[in-house]
């Protein structure tokens, strides 16, 4: 199998080889849990992770948008986390949160940052240390080089796109692509219509991952998309409900395969089926 293009996955065997190093003071190295539910993580998590509630910490509480550079400058910094640290993410349902965190960290301009493969089911699944222990790192200065507007897709992007014809990857369900439904049942809906973006091909965020939410290889994930003549050569906009499934399928194209000009709709279905005026696509 052809190695990934990016280093950019570490195994449960290696986290939990630098558990000490995790533990540690020192901001080398951090490891942090990304969830929705953070309850799961006040119960059990790894030795040394430190905990982010995606929506109440990593996302703007008076806009629908990530966090401005300052305030993500100011949320790593009081975790101990410096922008030379080595950062190692993960979360529950393989990593959706962790890797949307994952891109924004890149977004930021931090370097080394790695996934967790598996994320935090593996994890527990296969009985690697847990604690409940909270970590209380000190606090250090973090200083953001980004934003890097080359990952982000915005609007006028995705109208660009369907202008151009350029792949679309709509990465929900076949229910939410074809505008039965608006959200996974249990779900907030988040849009005023539904249906999917015209041209966009429905590949789900779950084709990328094995059934134990570790990432297909290289090859398989290159066979995966080249059936829908994705191969790097153009710009591809990935999208989903608000941009964290997206993440997934983003972290595969642009850091597995290497497909540097892909790019993560993070306003989604949420901000496309709100708007007024802009065309959707209904069925399959």
């Amino acid at each position: 199998m052809t190695e990934y293009a990016n280093d950019v996955l570490v195994s449960a065997d290696w986290v939990g080889e630098h558990l000490d190093e995790f533990r540690s003071d020192d901001p080398a190295h951090r490891l942090v849990e990304v969830d929705v539910d953070t309850e799961a993580y006040a119960e059990a998590h790894a030795p040394g992770a430190i905990g982010f509630n995606w929506e109440t910490d990593l996302q703007d509480q008076t806009m629908r948008d990530i966090l401005t550079k300052s305030d993500f400058e100011d949320l790593l910094g009081a975790h101990g986390i410096s922008e030379d640290s080595t950062v190692v993410l993960y979360g529950d349902n393989s990593n959706w949160f962790a890797a949307y965190t994952y891109w924004q960290f890149k977004y930021y301009g931090h370097d080394d940052v790695r996934l967790l493969d598996g994320g935090r089911e593996y994890w527990v699944e296969n009985g690697y240390e847990t604690t409940d222990e909270l970590p209380d790192f000190p606090a250090v200065d973090y200083e953001a080089s980004g934003p890097r507007e080359s990952i982000r897709a915005y609007r006028e992007d995705v109208e660009n796109a369907i202008e151009r014809e350029l792949p679309l990857v709509d990465v929900r369900s076949p229910e939410e692509y074809s505008g039965e439904i608006l959200a996974p049942p249990g779900l907030q809906e988040t849009a005023q219509r539904g249906g999917h973006i015209p041209g966009a091909e429905n590949i789900s965020w779950a084709a990328v991952t094995n059934d134990d939410g570790t990432f297909k290889s290289y090859d398989e994930l290159q066979e995966l998309y080249a059936e829908y003549n994705i191969d790097g050569d153009s710009t591809t906009v990935a999208y989903c409900r608000i941009g964290e499934r997206s993440s997934v399928a983003w972290f595969a194209l642009h850091e597995l395969l290497g497909y540097d000009d892909t790019i993560n709709y993070d306003g989604s279905w949420t901000e496309w089926g709100n708007l007024v005026g802009a065309p959707i696509e209904k069925g399959n």
